[in-house]
């Protein structure tokens, strides 16, 4: 058990970008977010998943729409209460305690907002280890745990509970929905027991977010030379290239940001040329033709300079960065994790390869 006061939010929403693979919404809002809800109602209590008692019920908080939206149409903070309200009728039973969803920039800080309004702890754990575009695209999937009932509600005050018969189904439905809402809404889903968030959920995501941004704001205070080897080693990164973009290619569908930003090689990058997709996340990373990285695994743009992760929607002509790749939690490369989350899912004609690997055999 620990407490999440303001400093912990600023380093907790910047170790959350950088797993958030250029997803999860901006972490400049989210972090207004539950600045503003921890001065006004207090610190917010974190627990360890082996604390929540077997039979308590968890209930993840996020948004669900395309980033770029909410920067335009921002949650007015009932939202919580409206979701919280909605489950608790539901099963009958207070919620215990509030759980991220995914690691991202909005989404890590939502739950940590909604638990300081409501005044219940927030779990150490989440479904992702990472952020993805689609709501099916959880550890939870692959464990059983049905999507819904899911509490949907936007900042006018509309509300809905799905009752699907798949998760995908609850991503199809709900993403209708969400674009009827104006293409952005606060959601609740895989209301899950103590017992089975101990077995599937992504654990210490919230502290690691945390050790990450420390490491990372550090870095920009060092005063040594070789601040890109110290940034590698911190995160466990693979540096797969170095540029300057040169074009981005971006356009809303469906409630999604996809796109393509296009690299043009500096430094020790010089003269070649790299791109990266995306749909919401980094989906893939191809540098001189060859693919180095594609999901399940991680791919974060950061700024050369600062190391401050760049999410997709602020991608923009000329800024310098430095594309790193992250190992992705263990159960999404088992046969199950590939078939929710795998390359090909999305369209990329190419099976997937661990990034260590590609690596490896690129010689990066």
């Amino acid at each position: 058990m620990r407490k999440i006061g303001l400093s912990e939010i600023e380093d907790i929403a910047l170790g959350a970008a950088l797993l958030g693979s250029g997803g999860g919404g901006d972490p400049y809002i989210g972090k207004l977010m539950a600045i503003g809800a921890v001065k006004e109602c207090g610190e917010v209590t974190m627990l360890d998943p082996e604390e929540v008692p077997d039979d308590a019920l968890i209930v993840p908080i996020a948004m669900m729409g395309a980033p770029t939206v909410l920067c335009e149409k921002a949650i007015n903070g009932g939202e919580y209460r409206a979701l919280y309200d909605m489950v608790r009728s539901f099963y009958g039973k207070d919620v215990y305690a509030f759980m991220p969803i995914e690691a991202g920039g909005v989404n890590s800080m939502l739950p940590i907002a909604a638990a300081a309004r409501i005044g219940i702890p927030l779990v150490d754990v989440d479904g992702m280890g990472r952020a993805f575009p689609e709501l099916q695209m959880v550890t939870f999937t692959i464990g059983g745990v049905n999507a819904t009932p899911m509490a949907l509600t936007d900042e006018k005050g509309n509300t809905v509970i799905f009752k699907t018969i798949t998760n995908k189904w609850t991503e199809e439905l709900a993403r209708a929905v969400t674009m009827s809402c104006g293409g952005a809404v606060s959601v609740s889903m895989y209301a899950v027991d103590g017992r089975t968030l101990k077995k599937y959920g992504v654990r210490n995501i919230v502290s690691r977010s945390l050790r990450l941004g420390k490491a990372l704001r550090e870095i920009k205070k060092a005063e040594e030379k070789d601040t890109e080897k110290t940034f590698l080693s911190v995160t466990g990164g693979f540096k797969l290239f170095k540029g300057k973009i040169v074009d981005v290619l971006r356009e809303t569908r469906g409630a999604f940001n996809f796109g393509r930003v296009v690299l043009e090689g500096i430094g020790e990058c010089k003269g070649r040329s790299a791109y990266v997709e995306f749909q919401n996340e980094n989906l893939m990373c191809s540098v001189d033709g060859k693919i180095v990285a594609t999901v399940p695994d991680l791919i974060a743009l950061v700024d050369t300079g600062t190391y401050v992760p760049v999410p997709t929607d602020a991608l923009k002509y000329g800024k310098r960065v430095l594309v790193v790749g992250l190992e992705c939690f263990p159960l999404w490369r088992s046969k199950e994790g590939l078939d929710l989350v795998g390359p090909r899912y999305f369209g990329l004609e190419t099976d997937y390869i661990p990034i260590e690997q590609r690596c490896k055999e690129a010689g990066v």
